[in-house]
């Protein structure tokens, strides 16, 4: 028995004459209001029971379902909101992906920091769920890219002891469940049908009960009632092996399918059919994909039950297949056949539309985090297109989802794409060698290639498993793909907990009061007085609080203030200033008094070009925004005093034009010398005024948050600013560079700090004109001939070398001649570099000789080279002559190097090699 069996006895299921029940075939509990049923109606227990007979009155698109949800909740007083981006770590540190509507709310509201845009809310969400991204096309249900139409309600109990954003009791179980109940009879389905199972929740350190709605053998809604938190000696040991206990907090998160209830209203074979007919149509054609009659019937007959063929669920993906060969009467040779095609179309379409939306919200493809997860997808979807013979540009393809999806940026949309697709060709010639080799040596040694290689080779080369699949196939090698693959990778790149864990704090500053911050009052002042709360001891000097302060923590990529606190006695000196919890610690080198007032001096220069390099940050984002597109978002800032750096997100490497498009644009704004305001707005308004760009620089907690507004720009931001854009003097951009894949970073410098920087580098420019005797604006011409003489100089004695090598092994350079077997060897001693030694034997092998070369130029260097017919091994040889000198080294049969550090013994290494020749040809 379910130790929350009470929690599901709700007055609502008894008053409308509900009974539990327990699945026949699975074991689940239920409730129903048909007495008789045995099942609980969820595939594998039960079949799809609306294709081709729709579950509901009406035949509804996705736009029209959409409505009827909305319009429903709003009815029944619940405030329509809009949706968020897909990329959830816009407003959120610990996710990376939006992957249900409670995410919209994670962690600030439903910790109760911050209320809700409003209570009772409804919302239909775009989400993406990696996880599912091997059952997409398999299934007939499962789509990566979905909207979750949902309604929620965040409540506090009386008896709680906290202060919360919100308070009382909305609404809870009964009336969630009525409003479902009510939902599916507005659109007329058989309520009889409908089972409740009971499926308790966990997620990121809470839990609660939670109830999975089935209609006609479809889940087309899920309540979870959170109410419940982590507690070692808690009440409740749920399934995931921990025990948990009421928490104050307690909120009603439902989730809605749009395309299942659209699917459901129309009863086609797939979902897909349903949500994306135009362009399965477009891909069929595209394809060459036709059906007979006969085939389309089979296709209905084998999608009722798809069901059976979700990975999470099946034991064996071949038996699951099997089984439903079986039951529509053909081999399982022919089902695939037909089968497989069809669900590749269907998972280009699905992957278009995730692909859509995640460019059109600004993911930008990279080698981290969300930038990863669209590379994964996108390369994904190409290997489908190529696999099925969609020859229609891929970036056509995500334009036709991102033109339903009403996204503006369709221009940047395709851009991205193409050029991800071009990185992708460039990546499989470079992998498919890397293949290559290790498909042999696994053949070789008769292993099979792991899955976790498959997965490194994937993360590292893009390879789709069935590429290296095909590869390894040509050399022998056996390769065993999970069915859950794409899920796996997955794993490994996507955010983790669903929760913010909380930050650590130093129990020393817990009993002390947040200290008044000054500085947001006037930035421009620097003196103050204080009151010394505590000081405490650190490993090299003192941490002080005090009251109030107008030094500014260090916080948002801005280092902490300089300066001194004074008494009549003695002065500290303020080395950094950081902040624990609302503390601000002032770390100085020795202590003053507690309870003794102090003054405060701010370094006022330090500040001030800190203060002009942070508004400096504003305007150069804002500026590479405008010149790059909307996709501009900070990866990271560090601002400094004599510089400060950007990284953006970006799909291309900035060149020297861009970036003095970009330098050009920010002085404008500078020259135009506007105001910067802050300004503290409630969070809900200002995100829904400004969008999650707001977060540029972090996701600050509470009910209001601090705004700056530079030009057109407006960001939360917590540091501190010049009062208008012309004081921040002039910027200029010092250097552009690649931080890794998808980053850009811009340095530049502001104010004096500028002037000085451009000093420096015409203080260059003036050295190497001087020293090429040339005019300033003579050097880039005058270097450019220098260097291709000194090119041109460097060719000449490279081809001297060849030549001079070639004498040597013609026998011009002298050297012992012995027999090793049928073939001559020469054995030299030449005192040069590694590259002349290596030129050398190699025109000598090429002359049929063994070459055995000496050189003491630098230490003692060995190179032996084999021409082809002879049996001896030049790794043996070096290893044997290496050993002479204190050293070692080795290589292939044909050609190997190396050497040790006594170049004495290096003429003795030589004339031992006739023997070290002969016997390794003898081993």
């Amino acid at each position: 028995m379910s130790e929350l069996e009470e929690e599901y006895r709700l007055d609502y299921f008894e008053e409308n004459d509900f009974v539990r029940k327990e699945c026949s075939e699975c074991g689940a509990h239920f409730w129903t209001r048909d007495h008789d049923r045995q099942t609980c109606g969820e595939p594998p227990c039960a079949e799809y029971g609306f294709i081709d007979d729709p579950g509901f009155e009406e035949e509804y698109s996705l736009s029209e379902m959409r409505e009827v949800f909305l319009s429903f909740f709003e009815e029944h007083d619940h405030e329509r909101i809009d949706p968020y981006p897909v990329a959830a770590n816009r407003w959120r540190d610990d996710v990376l992906l939006t992957q249900a509507s409670i995410y919209d709310f994670q962690p600030l509201v439903t910790s109760g920091k911050t209320p809700p845009p409003a209570n009772p809310l409804t919302i239909s969400q775009p989400c993406i769920r990696m996880q599912d991204i091997d059952n997409v096309g398999k299934t007939g249900r499962h789509t990566m890219a979905f909207e979750m139409m949902a309604h929620h309600a965040f409540n506090v109990r009386e008896d709680a002891e906290e202060e919360y954003a919100y308070d009382g009791e909305v609404y809870w179980k009964d009336e969630t469940v009525a409003y479902c109940d009510q939902l599916f009879e507005s659109v007329g389905a058989d309520l009889d049908e409908i089972t409740y199972i009971e499926d308790p929740w966990v997620g990121g350190g809470n839990a609660g009960p939670a109830i999975e709605v089935i209609y006609k053998g479809a889940e087309l809604a899920t309540l979870v009632f959170m109410s419940m938190e982590q507690d070692p000696d808690g009440e409740y040991e749920m399934k995931d092996g921990n025990r948990y206990s009421p928490m104050d907090t307690y909120i009603v998160d439902t989730g809605y399918g749009l395309e299942r209830w659209t699917w459901m209203s129309q009863g086609t074979p797939t979902v897909y059919e349903a949500v994306y007919p135009d362009m399965i149509a477009f891909l069929k054609e595209n394809a060459d994909i036709h059906l007979s009659e006969e085939e389309a019937e089979l296709v209905h007959r084998a999608a009722k039950l798809a069901g059976h063929m979700d990975i999470d669920e099946a034991e064996d993906m071949d038996a699951a297949r099997d089984n439903i060969a079986e039951k529509v009467g053909v081999s399982t040779t022919e089902l695939v056949e037909l089968m497989e095609p069809l669900e590749t179309i269907y998972a280009i379409a699905d992957h278009s539309r995730a692909l859509a939306y995640m460019f059109g919200d600004g993911i930008v493809p990279s080698n981290v985090a969300t930038g990863y997860l669209a590379r994964m997808v996108l390369r994904r979807t190409k290997r489908l297109c190529d696999t099925v013979g969609v020859d229609a540009p891929l970036d056509e393809l995500v334009d036709m989802q991102a033109e339903r999806l009403d996204y503006e940026n369709r221009d940047t949309i395709r851009d991205i794409v193409r050029t991800e697709v071009e990185k992708y060709r460039e990546t499989l010639e470079q992998g498919g060698r890397r293949v290559r080799r290790l498909a042999k040596r696994h053949a070789e040694e008769g292993k099979p290639i792991p899955t976790e290689t498959l997965v490194e080779l994937y993360d590292s080369h893009g390879l789709q498993p069935d590429m290296v699949e095909e590869i390894a196939d040509e050399f022998g090698a056996s390769v065993s793909v999970p069915d859950d693959f794409y899920s796996l990778v997955a794993e490994r790149h996507d955010g983790g907990q669903a929760f913010e864990e909380e930050e650590s704090e130093d129990d020393r500053f817990t009993d002390l009061p947040k200290t008044e911050r000054l500085y947001y009052e006037d930035q421009y002042r620097t003196d103050f007085e204080a009151v010394v709360l505590d000081v405490f001891d650190r490993e090299e000097g003192y941490d002080i609080v005090l009251d109030q302060t107008m030094f500014y923590p260090e916080g948002g990529g801005q280092p902490g203030d300089h300066g001194t606190l004074s008494t009549d006695e003695k002065t500290a000196k303020v080395t950094d200033t950081q902040i624990d919890n609302g503390v601000v610690l002032h770390h100085t080198d020795e202590p003053v008094d507690k309870g003794s007032i102090v003054r405060g001096q701010i370094d006022a220069q330090r500040r001030r070009r800190l203060m002009r390099h942070h508004t400096a940050t504003h305007i150069v984002v804002h500026a590479a925004r405008q010149i790059l597109g909307d996709h501009i978002r900070q990866a990271g800032a560090q601002k400094g005093t004599d510089s400060s750096r950007i990284d953006v997100r970006h799909y291309e490497r900035i060149d020297r034009e861009t970036a003095k498009q970009i330098e050009l644009l920010a002085n404008e704004i500078v020259m135009e010398n506007t105001t910067v305001q802050q300004e503290w707005p409630n969070r809900h308004e200002a995100e829904e005024e400004f969008g999650f760009d707001l977060y540029q620089g972090g996701i600050p907690a509470g009910t209001n948050i601090r705004l700056i507004h530079v030009a057109e720009d407006v960001q939360a931001c917590g540091g501190t600013h010049v009062r208008r854009t012309g004081d921040v003097g002039c910027i200029k951009l010092l250097n552009t560079e690649r931080v890794q894949d998808g980053v850009e970073r811009l340095t530049f410098a502001a104010g004096d700090a500028a002037i000085e920087a451009t000093q420096e580098t015409e203080d260059y420019l003036g050295a190497a004109a001087d020293t090429l005797d040339v005019s300033p604006s003579e050097v880039p011409e005058t270097a450019n001939r220098f260097f291709e003489e000194w090119k041109a100089r460097g060719k000449q004695i490279e081809d001297l070398k060849e030549q001079l090598a070639e004498a040597r092994a013609s026998g011009a350079g002298g050297g012992e001649e012995i027999e090793v077997g049928d073939t001559t060897a020469v054995i030299q001693r030449i005192d040069t570099d590694m590259e002349e030694l290596r030129a050398t034997a190699n025109a000598m092998a090429e002359d049929g000789k063994i070459a055995v070369i000496g050189s003491g130029a630098d230490g003692a260097q060995f190179v032996v080279a084999i021409p082809d017919g002879s049996s001896v091994n030049a790794g043996s040889v070096v290893g044997e002559l290496a050993s002479f000198v204190g050293g070692g080294g080795g290589g292939p049969a044909d050609f190997a190097q190396g050497g040790g550090p006594d170049a004495d013994k290096l003429d003795e290494a030589l004339e031992s090699a006739p023997d070290v020749l002969k016997q390794v040809e003898n081993a």
